[in-house]
């Protein structure tokens, strides 16, 4: 199976209202926003989307709300992972049911399997489900690097379709990408590392910045491919600072704030997330100001 969600994927956050309940007016909102201003597709309920916060019947919904707001024609892909692998499952299970595009399957955090573990997890939920599976390492939120090794065992695996590979370890991004086979995609989960996985032959990024500066990432991407690489790696530049800021405490901690300055649908966070400090406001307020913000929100158009 060979899936091709786009190389520009959102991972998107949860709005919420003041009393924390899932805003889903907001939600169908922001999924449009971010599809006008460059995206190719929406990641629900990932950890930018507050996931562990979330009830499994709120992520079924959140799912729902997104994947009408934005159509048939926009790949929608489910955070539908736990680290119970049988609630996993019955989170694929539903995401099918719903009419989403994909599931996303993060390293399971806490439990620190081994890698066995790992590839009888995922391939258990992989065939659970007729969807398309992309797998995301990310060592930083789950304490465990999921090697290049256990990822290409995975690859193999007929609906395991790509991944989401934030270790930051370009080497062994590099080994996946030179070792996957055909039509298995490689998706920067860092927004500092998409050039550099880009020029690594990955496909693209899952984003966070791109609530704010899609476009720009996506013409960046886009130059990139056409091998203007001195104009990409401008843009680049250009973007590190609000990147750097959208990253300085836990995300999506400065995002929410950042898109609630932008009067974009955003909201409040659930603990045990809290608000941006005085400190981290002072620095996404100054990365705002210097930036071309490419989100077309009605107050601001």
């Amino acid at each position: 199976m060979t899936t091709d969600f786009g190389r520009l994927l959102t991972a998107m956050i949860t709005p919420m209202t003041p009393d924390g309940d899932i805003d889903h007016e907001g939600a169908a909102e922001l999924a449009r926003l971010l599809i006008a201003s460059g995206t190719d597709g929406i990641v629900a309920t990932g950890s930018t989307g507050e996931a562990p916060a979330l009830s499994f019947e709120e992520k079924l919904a959140v799912w729902q709300t997104v994947k009408a707001a934005v159509g048939p024609d926009v790949p929608v892909i489910a955070g539908a992972t736990d680290n119970n692998t049988q609630q996993s499952i019955e989170l694929a299970r539903e995401a099918e049911r719903l009419g989403l595009d994909g599931v996303l399957l993060t390293v399971p955090a806490y439990n620190k399997p081994p890698q066995a573990g790992l590839v009888r997890h995922f391939t258990q939920i992989a065939e659970a489900t007729a969807l398309p599976c992309l797998l995301y390492n990310v060592p930083s939120r789950t304490a465990l690097n999921m090697t290049a090794e256990t990822t290409l065992t995975l690859a193999e695996v007929p609906n395991i379709v790509g991944i989401k590979e934030a270790s930051g370890d370009l080497k062994q991004i590099g080994e996946i990408i030179e070792r996957a086979p055909d039509g298995f995609l490689v998706w920067s989960g860092n927004d500092s590392d998409t050039l550099h996985v880009l020029g690594l032959g990955g496909h693209g990024v899952v984003s966070v910045a791109s609530h704010v500066v899609g476009g720009q990432i996506r013409e960046m991407i886009a130059l990139h491919l056409q091998g203007a690489n001195e104009p990409a790696a401008e843009i680049y530049r250009s973007l590190m600072p609000l990147i750097d800021a959208l990253f300085i405490e836990s995300n999506p901690i400065p995002l929410k704030f950042a898109l609630n300055e932008l009067g974009a649908p955003a909201g409040t966070l659930r603990l045990p997330l809290v608000e941006a400090s005085e400190e981290a406001q002072a620095v996404v307020r100054e990365q705002l100001a210097a930036t071309r913000v490419d989100l077309q929100v009605g107050a601001r158009a």
